[in-house]
């Protein structure tokens, strides 16, 4: 199996040169793209141009992506963007996605973006049938606590990664 195809590289090239012109809407063109490494990267890129405007989009992807990496690239980036606008997408792959990676990952989002609101979310998760959610959502959980209760410092408090 090839894993970069000639058009692959050849698209990669576009992207860059878009990247560096930072062209919102190509790559929010991008996540349909058929290619999931490609929707995978889009997402990416979209959430290092940052900006809560690009919340809707990346939520949309978690929401409808046909393949669970590129959802559970979609959460991690939720989560690192921190804006509670993240937090009912988050929610509900946490409770309702079909993957265990992806409702794994976005309890993990919502302990990073720390909002008091997504604890119910993750109390309920706490009774999801696979072990690595509900592992996910102590984490996230305790993660929550200490930065209401404890932490001076939300760097540091915000660094629980997945």
């Amino acid at each position: 199996m090839q894993v970069v195809t000639n058009d692959r590289l050849t698209l990669f090239a576009e992207m860059e040169k878009k990247y560096e012109q930072k062209d919102t809407e190509y790559f929010v063109s991008l996540l349909d793209h058929p290619d999931y490494v490609i929707r995978t990267r889009a997402t990416c890129i979209l959430v290092d141009f940052g900006g809560e405007d690009k919340v809707p989009y990346i939520a949309k992807v978690l929401k409808n992506d046909d393949n669970e990496l590129v959802r559970h690239e979609a959460a991690f980036s939720l989560g690192q963007m921190c804006y509670s606008s993240s937090v009912a997408p988050l929610t509900d792959a946490t409770l309702n996605d079909p993957s265990l990676f992806v409702r794994h990952e976005a309890a993990i989002a919502l302990g990073v973006v720390g909002n008091k609101d997504a604890k119910d979310a993750l109390e309920k998760a706490l009774n999801d049938p696979e072990k690595p959610v509900v592992e996910s959502a102590v984490v996230a959980l305790s993660n929550i606590e200490f930065m209401e209760k404890l932490s001076k410092n939300e760097k540091f408090a915000k660094l629980t990664g997945g």
